[in-house]
């Protein structure tokens, strides 16, 4: 048998979903490349098999922050109380910690935290502009990494040297996307190049010895994991789970894409059709639904960061609300990205659309 498993695969998405773009024509034309879902027989790891590293260049376009969002923020919250309950009153270090967002709001919450990352663009003296290396000469007794090792070629080996550099110890928080979440929603919208690996818990549980807590969050959107970093070890798959990828994963497409075009029709007044999310899921939602012949009129988005902007893959412009709801036909169906974020979307638009969310549909 093959050591590899193909699992699933979709061509030419682009490889920074998250990446705005200043006119239609330069998101058109941004670099793609292919996914091949694997999974490994060995580890038990899923992975893209076509990845290629030296495609990944992140820039001040790259925009993907949402506490914008209260129901975010609410989210964040919750992930704050799991790390007060194991990391309380210890020194911490985020790795990856981006924009800074979430390393700040921990120091509200008094912990004692500095935050590594190459891309980082603000000014907190508590955020090192580079890689968590032993040669920072930092050391803390709790590491946070948060939506990091889904992006990272070969994630253990990436642990390795968070552990290596951290002293062989201390506690780790992980939390990346559920792909149990994704596999039994069909959420094919949710399968990104950037996001190299696809993880579930059993994978972590395969990966430490000692796993204090595990768990899902954000709907279940999200999983993550508190472990011992000298538990660490080479994951193996000796009892083969019962893991079995959906054969239907990507049958909603069709069906969407016509919801769409019916959205047009010979005779009558037309309806909009509308992507609630210029994030990740509604990039590669919008770049499907224009592969199978169906236009989307709006794309709307509550980030200022991407209003004005366009899409990678198809240049679609995204929308302030207000802007979108002076021009949107009344009974337009609003396709509505992340379903956490639907009464919030409801209140916004004063409940008069027609609403559907595509991370619901398909379970």
């Amino acid at each position: 048998m093959s050591r590899f498993l193909e699992l699933y695969r979709a061509e030419q998405l682009p490889v920074f979903q998250n990446r705005m773009f200043r006119t239609a024509q330069e998101a058109r034309d941004c670099v793609k490349g292919d996914v091949v879902l694997v999974r490994d027989m060995q580890t038990g790891l899923v992975f893209n098999q076509a990845f290629r590293p030296e495609l990944m260049q992140y820039d001040s376009d790259y925009q993907n922050e949402q506490a914008v969002s209260s129901v975010f923020r609410s989210h964040l919250d919750e992930v704050s109380s799991v790390i007060n309950k194991h990391f309380h009153a210890k020194t911490l270090i985020e790795v990856g910690c981006g924009k800074g967002y979430f390393l700040e709001h921990l120091g509200t919450l008094g912990f004692d935290v500095t935050g590594l990352d190459p891309t980082y663009e603000g000014s907190n003296p508590n955020v090192i502009k580079a890689n968590f290396t032993p040669e920072i000469g930092l050391r803390a007794e709790g590491i946070i990494l948060r939506h990091v090792l889904e992006h990272v070629q070969n994630p253990v080996h990436f642990l390795q040297h968070i552990c290596s550099s951290n002293g062989g110890v201390g506690k780790i928080y992980i939390e990346v996307p559920c792909f149990d979440w994704i596999c039994r929603h069909r959420a094919w919208f949710d399968i990104f190049y950037e996001h190299v690996n696809y993880f579930r818990i059993s994978d972590f549980q395969r990966i430490f010895c000692t796993v204090h807590e595990a768990g899902w969050i954000f709907g279940g959107q999200y999983l993550y994991v508190v472990a011992d970093l000298s538990s660490l070890r080479k994951p193996q798959l000796i009892d083969p789970d019962h893991f079995d990828f959906p054969s239907d994963f990507s049958n909603s497409v069709a069906r969407y894409a016509e919801m769409i075009k019916a959205h047009s029709p010979h005779e009558g007044p037309k309806r909009d059709s509308v992507i609630w999310g210029g994030a990740s899921k509604g990039v590669i939602f919008a770049l499907f639904m224009q592969r199978a012949g169906a236009s989307v009129d709006f794309v709307v988005d509550i980030n200022p960061a991407k209003q004005g902007k366009h899409l990678a893959a198809t240049g679609l412009q995204v929308f302030a609300p207000d802007q979108a709801l002076a021009e949107i036909k009344p009974e337009s169906t609003i396709f509505v990205m992340n379903g956490n974020y639907l009464p919030e979307i409801r209140q916004m638009t004063y409940n008069k659309f027609n609403y559907l969310t595509v991370d619901h549909e398909n379970l």
